[in-house]
């Protein structure tokens, strides 16, 4: 074997895995984008919030050439590893963060819409993110693994974000995230890549829904090609307010 024949090996079964995926939730997509076209086209905003290495999905939703403008990130700076790894841990453990968290940005349960990544989903604060808004009126998209949920310990009386939410896209991520070797995994967790995979899925399956009802929605250019700036300028004015990440 070459030097790198196991990555190749490892890089054709993750391939397979995200086709697996694609395949797994493509009815879930297709409700998913309706939900999320709905919410744009009545002036709500979609909440996107994670915790830990989730918040990869999150920092993919937000300000991204070829997202969504109405995207308002839910974000607490100890629940980031960066901020201290034990802490963010402890954070997403913590019972009524998730509250103050919605309270603080102003969810309006009639015409928003949130999503939560969360790989296990059996934290207090994921799943108390999907109760609490579940119970505001709030339609909740849950980015997470039954599998992995299956798996792991209940850390709160309300179950797991999957049984919380509205409406789940499963990223089939076995339990302990790690997937190589097979035999006995130990390296090259699978959540991230499943994450933002299902949200650029999502992305696709909106765009082409709206385009086919004639619904114009508000993406963002990348600001490093010509006409980037002037394009965005627009959705700055018009979320700028409504989105304090984005001032």
């Amino acid at each position: 074997m070459s030097d790198g024949s196991h990555a190749r090996k490892h890089a054709e079964q993750s391939l397979r895995e995200l086709d697996r995926v694609a395949e797994h939730n493509e009815e879930a997509l297709a409700e998913a984008a309706g939900l999320l076209i709905e919410c744009v086209t009545s002036g709500g905003l979609i909440h996107t919030a994670g915790a830990g290495h989730s918040l990869a999905g999150v920092m993919e939703s937000f300000y991204r050439a070829g997202g969504l403008a109405a995207v308002h990130p839910l974000y607490q700076p100890e629940l980031l590893p960066l901020h201290g790894a034990a802490t963010s841990t402890a954070t997403e453990r913590e019972e009524g963060l998730a509250e103050r968290t919605l309270r603080e940005a102003g969810v309006d349960g009639t015409t928003d819409i949130l999503v939560v990544f969360s790989n296990s989903g059996i934290n207090p604060y994921p799943v108390e993110l999907a109760a609490t808004a579940r119970q505001q009126g709030c339609a909740v998209v849950a980015v997470t693994s039954r599998a992995a949920s299956a798996g792991a310990p209940r850390r709160t009386a309300a179950g797991t974000l999957a049984e919380q939410a509205t409406l789940v896209l499963d990223t089939l991520v076995p339990p302990g995230d790690t997937t190589y070797p097979e035999s006995r995994p130990a390296t090259a967790p699978a959540s991230s890549l499943a994450n933002m995979f299902l949200w650029n899925l999502l992305m696709v399956e909106t765009y082409e829904r709206a385009g086919a009802h004639g619904v114009v929605l508000p993406w963002w250019r990348s600001s490093n090609v010509p006409g980037g700036d002037e394009a965005n300028a627009a959705q700055l004015e018009q979320y700028g307010r409504r989105i304090p990440p984005l001032r």
